[in-house]
C-alpha cells in the first residue's frame, strides 16, 4: 500500500477518536476517552496498513462492546 492510504485511515481514526474523546469528555466516561486518545495517538507509530486497521477496528469498537 502507499501513503495515500496510510494518510486516509490516519484521517478515518484521527477523527473517530476525536469523536470518542469529546464523548467521554461530556459523559465523564473513561473507557470511550481512552479509546479516543489513543485512536489519536497511535498511526503515528503504525507504519503497516493492515496493523493500523487492524487495531483501529478494535479501538472502535471496543467501548461498544465493553
Amino acid at each position: 500500500m502507499d501513503f495515500g492510504t496510510t494518510l486516509i485511515f490516519s484521517i478515518l481514526f484521527g477523527s473517530i477518536g476525536m469523536g470518542y474523546f469529546v464523548y467521554g469528555k461530556k459523559q465523564q466516561a473513561a473507557l470511550p476517552l481512552l479509546a479516543g486518545i489513543v485512536l489519536c495517538i497511535f498511526p503515528y507509530f503504525v507504519s503497516s496498513v493492515y496493523i493500523m486497521v487492524l487495531v483501529g477496528v478494535v479501538l472502535t469498537v471496543l467501548p461498544w462492546v465493553l
